[in-house]
């Protein structure tokens, strides 16, 4: 089954053609990092403009890089939800003009839900499976007792762990995207700065609020001082501190068989040591990392989660519509 999948939920614009979930013929991305670069984020507007210009050239991109045509293909796959709504109506309607040309079945998915399938590539999933959901608008422990049945065992109760790195690389000067700028910076630092352990009412609940603050304050009061280096490292050990420990809280209560890394932190190169270390206490515990190239936003996550959506029945109409708010179905 070849399921040609579109994703623009944010500021990529992505089509891959995937085959039975597993085998990517193509994977073409286009990015618009250097545009929102000199703005300090994403703004949505030139988002959507740029996603209108290009979703017909990568497109045919994909289906060149895959010697395929729209006869060869069986299904199209399109994130619905959640994203930038401007973003994601770009791509749906690119969707449901070939789902309708072609007459050919119509596949809606939850984007967060192709980060975590993105494993796939790697190897077979297993379950009871969690999945450690870390990205720039999502922090989740999502738990799948089984194959398409997810349950959110904790989350957020204010930033993102990806927007607490861009928030705190904003206020010690370093540029946009955060992330990869305080994971280079932390290999330089040692421990020096204290930081606060976050609390949360909730057991699996994440907070990164209060880290956020304290690294501000720690900036006023070290001003003429200051070693970034040494501040990047403490808030990066105290953050993945607060992902781990919640993440061991899960392991010793519920049964897991596989733990998998999703979203674009899971590319963060301590996160990754760290999350492998978890192999020490719970030796019989799968666990996958997914590939640099899937940690970030594409097509070929969506196209391997929809392969497992169709088999489960999931099929959407053409008057499907974009949901920015979009829950787990």
């Amino acid at each position: 089954m070849k399921i040609l999948s579109i994703e623009t939920s944010c500021d990529e614009t992505a089509v891959a053609i995937i085959e039975d979930g597993q085998k990517v013929l193509s994977n073409i991305v286009s990015s618009q990092i250097n545009v929102h670069q000199a703005f300090g984020g994403v703004v949505p507007e030139i988002a959507s403009r740029i996603h209108i210009e290009n979703i017909s050239y990568v497109l045919e991109s994909a289906l060149e890089a895959a010697s395929c045509s729209l006869d060869d293909i069986d299904a199209f796959a399109i994130t619905q939800g959640p994203g930038l709504v401007g973003s994601l109506h770009v791509g749906i309607m690119a969707a449901k003009t070939l789902a309708w040309y072609t007459g050919k079945p119509l596949i809606p998915i939850h984007h967060i839900t192709g980060h975590i399938y993105a494993n796939r590539f790697v190897e077979t999933l297993k379950y009871p499976l969690l999945a450690l959901v870390v990205s720039g608008g999502h922090t989740e422990l999502v738990y799948l007792k089984e194959e398409f049945k997810f349950e959110i065992l904790g989350s957020t109760q204010d930033d993102a762990i990806g927007e607490a790195y861009d928030k705190v690389a904003r206020v010690m000067g370093l540029p946009y995207p955060g992330g990869p700028q305080i994971d280079a910076l932390a290999k330089l630092g040692k421990v020096h700065y204290k930081l606060p352990k976050v609390k949360t009412q909730k057991p699996f609940d994440f907070s990164f609020s209060g880290l956020k603050s304290a690294v501000l304050q720690t900036i006023q009061r070290n001003q003429t001082d200051l070693n970034k280096a040494d501040l990047a490292y403490a808030f990066q050990e105290a953050a993945l501190d607060e992902l781990l420990s919640k993440t061991q809280h899960v392991l010793d209560t519920y049964l897991v068989k596989h733990l998998v890394l999703a979203g674009g932190v899971a590319a963060n190169s301590r996160l990754r040591e760290r999350i492998m270390d978890l192999k020490n206490k719970y030796p019989e515990l799968l666990i996958t990392i997914p590939p640099m190239w899937c940690c970030t936003d594409n097509a070929a996550m969506i196209g391997a989660v929809a392969e497992v959506a169709y088999r489960h029945g999931v099929v959407g109409s053409l008057d499907l519509a974009a949901n920015p708010g979009l829950e787990y179905s």
